[in-house]
């Protein structure tokens, strides 16, 4: 990576590819809020100034810092180029726009700080903020001066776990489920020309059950002769549209809305636009789904969680969200997108995103590749009532800024009664935010504490195999926790590695399939709602990832545990979301366990092509075959496996757009 400016990257134990690859020129450089989209931009991402401090107490107005680093990498990080801990720091930069933005209105917007942020702009204070995972703005209009470059400096204070505010798995003293902490910049930075009249914020609330999109549309400005209309768009073709004048409600009809579901994660695009007297207009390009997720009584009247009115069993990963060359910020969208795109081919629906809050770009692409996201508030101390305070501020504001993204389903307010505190009162504010996504109170209470009945899931953790609590009418029951399988890839290590393990990919996916299967117990005898998998990735001495910490090795080969997966999913889906036809169903195999041949039954709705396959545990497929079913009804393939050794088979059947999996067993 070449050196720029006095700027090279850390030598940190790991780099990924995209670290490796990175340019400090480009960084970051897609637009960071897709639903509130803006043309007239300018990214801030890059190279500044920087100095360590001791305290904030001096600004350094007209100074040549004596650093560079690289915006937006957190200081410790590799890729900021300093990779120190500190508890206080100064940026710097110079910031000049295209003259057409006189006459506008500028916003300065800075995706999130950890912890505490002085902003001066031309020597004047514009914004102080407290809060490590929220983004703020501020209107720098006022103090902007077009005949010469405006200094910006930025002022950071971070004491991490010498605080008591939000930190989640941040420590000074990084090691077993500890890791590396952050401090200062570590989203993305932008100006942004706005009309004197602009749309402020959009609240989106979808209903499948009316039919409808309620739009809250907020104006920086009182203004009821500002006009606002928003329009619908479905493959290019208006679906709806609505107006009103000034800030308030809109309701915009959504008739036959195409719902959005992890197996089919249609989006609606949504134009919001101003008009105005003086012919100054803002526009805004936003989108959303039609999508619902609450509770609903089985037929044993077990609480079990539902998509768009039906139950539908949730299997996902632990996702903490660290890279090990960016720490909190990962080097690239493509990099962010990684996780997701490695999560849907393993065959998992939803992630639970760990005492983090990643850039709204996280959550856009679960919004459009289809992964629902179990969202955790990061834990805290709260030790003090100062503390607490601030623990409700920035669950709020996390509530309030993730609102629109039809991914996120749960909300994760403690975890393992780490810093717990009136629960009930906890999930209540949340509930006077959001009352259209379930709340899981304490994940995990069974660690160290007890179960208070709060929010809509009960969520225990257990290590190896998943548990269940016992079955309940008025909340789901759910895995919060399980698995934490290890297996170190040499090179690939951030630290000494020095637990025990799998030596091979096959001994690890053969243990994650016997999970599987303890998990469709939990399902069928208790109800179990949703599992979590411990984890996606290594996080550096947590070896307990399906990746690597740096992205370049998938720990055993991937179809095994997409079928796996996708076994559980489809044996628990109610009336299927995408499938229509209920009738398409593949039986067991018998006998099972069989030797050398078995037979396969299966139902089709409709005549039709069908093809079989069987995989090993490796992914090898070693048995296929096709036949044209004349009939609806019953039909079957004869298998013969005699030159394939004992063990554990999927088959899989494919018929149109529609597939099912299951589980053999040969012994010879």
């Amino acid at each position: 990576m070449p050196l720029l400016a006095g700027w090279s990257p850390g030598a940190a134990p790991l780099m990924t590819t995209w670290g490796e690859q990175l340019n400090p020129d480009s960084v970051l450089d897609a637009y960071p809020r897709p639903q509130m989209v803006r043309s007239a931009w300018l990214n801030l991402n890059g190279l500044w100034q920087f100095q360590l401090a001791s305290s904030l107490d001096h600004p350094p107005f007209n100074q040549t810092l004596n650093d560079t680093i690289l915006v937006p990498f957190p200081i410790e990080s590799a890729l900021s180029g300093v990779m120190q801990p500190t508890d206080y720091a100064w940026y710097r930069r110079l910031l000049t726009v295209p003259e057409d933005w006189k006459g506008k209105r500028i916003l300065l917007h800075f995706g999130a700080i950890d912890w505490q942020s002085k902003i001066y702009f031309n020597q004047q204070l514009v914004a102080e903020h407290k809060g490590g995972y929220d983004a703020f703005t501020v209107d720098v209009t006022d103090v902007w001066q077009f005949d010469a470059p405006n200094e910006l400096i930025v002022g950071v204070y971070d004491p991490t776990n010498k605080g008591g505010q939000p930190v989640g798995k941040q420590n000074e003293q990084p090691q077993s489920i500890w890791f590396t902490a952050v401090t200062g910049i570590w989203q993305t930075v932008w100006l942004e020309a706005v009309p004197q009249v602009y749309i402020k914020n959009v609240l989106l609330l979808p209903d499948i059950d009316r039919q409808q999109l309620t739009i809250t549309i907020t104006l920086n400005a009182d203004s009821s002769a500002t006009q606002v209309v928003a329009t619908a768009m479905a493959d290019s073709q208006t679906v709806g549209s609505a107006q009103r004048y000034g800030s308030g409600q809109l309701i915009l009809p959504v008739v036959n809305p195409h719902l959005w579901s992890p197996e089919d994660p249609f989006l609606y695009d949504l134009q919001i636009r101003t008009q105005t007297v003086s012919g100054q207009n803002d526009t805004v390009q936003s989108y959303f789904a039609m999508r619902k997720i609450s509770l609903k009584q089985d037929e044993h009247s077990r609480a079990r969680i539902a998509l768009n009115n039906h139950i539908y069993f949730q299997i996902g990963p632990l996702d903490q969200g660290y890279w090990p060359d960016g720490l909190y910020t990962a080097p690239s969208d493509e990099a962010l997108k990684y996780d997701i795109e490695m999560a849907k081919k393993l065959g998992f629906n939803f992630i639970r995103k760990h005492v983090k809050v990643e850039p709204e770009r996280w959550y856009y692409w679960c919004d459009k590749l289809g992964m629902l996201v179990w969202q955790d508030m990061p834990n805290a101390a709260n030790r003090t009532l100062s503390d607490r305070e601030q623990f409700k501020q920035e669950l709020g504001a996390m509530v309030r800024q993730l609102y629109n993204h039809p991914s996120i389903v749960v909300w994760v307010v403690f975890n393992e009664n780490w810093g717990k505190f009136e629960t009930q009162q906890m999930v209540d504010l949340v509930r006077q935010i959001d009352d259209s996504r379930l709340i899981n109170a304490n994940s995990g209470w069974n660690i160290n504490g007890y179960d208070e009945g709060a929010g809509d899931i009960n969520d225990v953790h257990h290590y190896p195999e998943p548990r269940a609590p016992q079955p309940e009418y008025n909340r789901a029951i759910v895995c919060g926790e399980y698995g934490g399988l290890w297996r170190e890839v040499k090179g690939h290590t951030w630290a000494p590695y020095t637990g025990t393990g799998f030596a091979s990919g096959n001994a690890l996916a053969t243990q994650y399939i016997a999970l599987t299967d303890s998990v469709q117990n939990l399902i069928k005898s208790a109800g179990l709602s949703a599992a979590v998998y411990t984890e996606i990735s290594d996080v550096e001495a947590e070896y307990a990832g399906l990746l690597t910490y740096d992205r370049k090795v998938l720990k055993c080969y991937y179809l095994p545990i997409y079928l796996a997966n996708t076994r559980t999913v489809t044996t628990t889906i109610e009336q299927t979301v995408l499938q229509k036809a209920t009738s398409f169903r593949l039986l067991p195999n018998f006998p099972n366990p069989f030797n050398d041949q078995t037979t396969i039954p299966f139902e089709m709705p409709r005549p039709g092509l069908v093809r079989l396959e069987v995989f090993t545990i490796s992914g090898q497929c070693v048995f296929s075959a096709e036949k044209w079913v004349k009939k609806a009804g019953l039909s079957q393939f004869m298998v013969d496996l005699k030159q394939s050794a004992s063990g554990i088979y999927f088959y899989r059947l494919k018929g149109g757009n529609r597939s099912a999996v299951r589980k053999m067993i040969l012994v010879k």
